[in-house]
């Protein structure tokens, strides 16, 4: 047989690259037909890459923290039955295995930059950014095909940047803070460094951004769910029978959203620089705490199309495959709207970041039962209510705040008029 190009496989709706974690095979190692080969990452979810056949991996064109679009080659793998004596490449590592005595391999490394080697938008705005001069960004070596500059290579020369290479004056320039920046106390011996993990990378470069990008504002409305609560009570033992499902307040709440954004739908929108994208489909995000305690977005789609026992079932597998790390990369991906239930750790309300590229996130607290006034036919009357804070922040370049108010106000009267007769 040919050698066989391995090439990075589609996972997703709207994925169109993908991370690599690490190698689980080197050049020169046998893999078998759907053995695991690599590990990558999109987004925030890990997947795991078998082979599609069986062989000798003769190549490797891209390493860990290489960035990779979808259908680019990774490798090559010789599937024919005998394998030797052959010369290996490795990027711009050129390795001659000798036959019988793999382990003492003879090296040779060469390594030379490309100044010269070609800039994609994606780098040139990165370096804009990051206010790189073109000398200083042509100075890094690049990890990908032919040399290559990736937007791995960028980050990393960055993390280790000391000095910037000097550039032509330049008529614009990003203005910088005149603000110190605060110095750090560390006790030797007493304090310890822990560095954070790719997925709180992530999560952290995606808050700043968003902060950044969208003026945030947060309205607040108070409202009663005691119906909902004793609905809730009467019948999860009941429906935990007859669909071997959890009841919470999750599937209610993703309801009542979905049915507000029908009511308003420039809430369910996107900013592309001056234009509105308006999503006509309705994909709720649930941010969702993980056991090590980052945080992951499972999006239940279309979700004003499904009923409260539909959307409980897929509330409840995104909940669980978040857990266990088993969410698949499309599953994370295409939310118009998100929600977040501060609740579940005792907070009584919040103030959430936008979750971009939307324009709002709605935070649910924790439900308490309180003394409240209330009208009844004999006129006003103490009673023990079980109350609920909402606060939604939106984004107010093109959500103001009678938009804003009136759709939070919506939501609160689904959750206050919820339909005690509704059929599980």
């Amino acid at each position: 047989m040919p050698i066989i190009e391995f090439k990075m496989p589609k996972m997703g709706e709207s994925i169109s690259e993908a991370t690599i974690i690490t190698w689980l095979k080197s050049v020169g190692d046998f893999v078998n037909a759907e053995e695991t080969l690599l590990e990558v990452a999109t987004d925030k979810v890990d997947s795991d890459i078998p082979s599609p056949i069986s062989g000798t991996i003769t190549e490797i064109r891209f390493h860990k923290d290489a960035i990779v679009g979808v259908g680019e080659v990774l490798a090559l793998i010789d599937a024919s039955e005998k394998v030797a004596g052959k010369k290996i490449t490795i990027g711009k590592t050129e390795t001659k295995s000798m036959p019988n005595d793999s382990k003492k391999a003879e090296v040779e490394i060469q390594v030379k930059s490309n100044p010269d080697a070609f800039l994609s938008p994606l780098i040139i705005s990165i370096a804009q950014k990051e206010n790189l001069s073109i000398e200083e960004l042509q100075s890094i070596t690049g990890s990908g095909m032919d040399g290559r500059v990736q937007k791995s290579d960028v980050f990393q020369y960055l993390k280790n940047r000391k000095y910037p290479i000097q550039s032509k004056p330049t008529t614009a320039h990003r203005q910088q803070t005149t603000f110190p920046k605060p110095k750090i106390n560390f006790t030797e011996g007493k304090d310890h460094i822990v560095e954070m993990d790719r997925m709180r990378k992530m999560i952290a470069d995606h808050m700043v951004y968003s902060k950044q990008t969208s003026p945030h504002v947060t309205s607040y409305i108070e409202v009663d769910v005691t119906n909902l609560v004793n609905w809730r009570n009467e019948n999860k033992d009941k429906f935990q029978s007859k669909h071997n499902e959890k009841l919470t307040f999750t599937p209610v709440f993703v309801q009542a959203v979905a049915k507000a954004i029908q009511d308003f739908p420039m809430i369910n929108v996107s900013v592309d620089e001056k234009n509105i994208i308006v999503h006509k489909d309705i994909n709720i995000g649930m941010a969702t705490a993980l056991p090590s305690g980052n945080l992951i977005v499972p999006v239940v789609k279309n979700a004003n199309e499904k009923d409260l026992v539909t959307i409980a079932k897929a509330v409840n597998y995104l909940a669980d495959a978040s857990r266990n790390n088993k969410l698949k990369p499309e599953e994370i991906q295409g939310s118009t709207f998100t929600i977040s239930n501060v609740g579940t750790f005792g907070s009584l309300m919040g103030t959430p970041i936008i979750n971009q590229p939307e324009v709002a996130i709605l935070a649910l607290g924790i439900i308490k039962k309180r003394p409240e006034v209330i009208m009844t036919s004999k006129g006003d009357e103490i009673a023990i209510r079980s109350m609920m804070f909402l606060s939604l922040s939106f984004d107010h370049r093109v959500v103001d705040g009678f938009l804003g108010g009136s759709f939070l106000q919506k939501v609160g009267d689904y959750l206050e008029q919820f339909d005690t007769n509704t059929t599980l």
